[in-house]
């Protein structure tokens, strides 16, 4: 009996250390999904900022056009016409 006692023994360690092992696994998991979780948060609190800050420049820049649009336009108008007759439009 004294032989079987000391196996029995070592099956329970076993199986606490495997518990043990398991646990420290799930926790080590857990662990690094809200690690995870926290990259990915920050990453798509980044894109998203980028993108919001690159709309507003392309807001700019679009209005910077019409702004020159209508100088030109404005310039246009008040610039004297050369003295050459334009050649007739051919009708098609």
């Amino acid at each position: 009996m004294a032989a079987s006692n000391p196996g029995s023994l070592k099956t329970e360690q076993e199986s606490e250390g495997s518990t043990q092992t398991t646990a420290d696994m799930t926790a080590f998991v857990q662990n690094l999904l809200v690690q995870m979780q926290t990259r990915f948060q920050a990453m798509s609190e980044s894109i998203v900022s980028k993108i919001d800050e690159m709309g507003s420049k392309i807001d700019e820049l679009e209005q910077s056009i019409n702004d020159l649009k209508a100088e030109m336009g404005a310039e246009g108008a008040t610039k004297p016409k050369s003295d050459e007759p334009k050649p007739p439009e051919e009708s098609a």
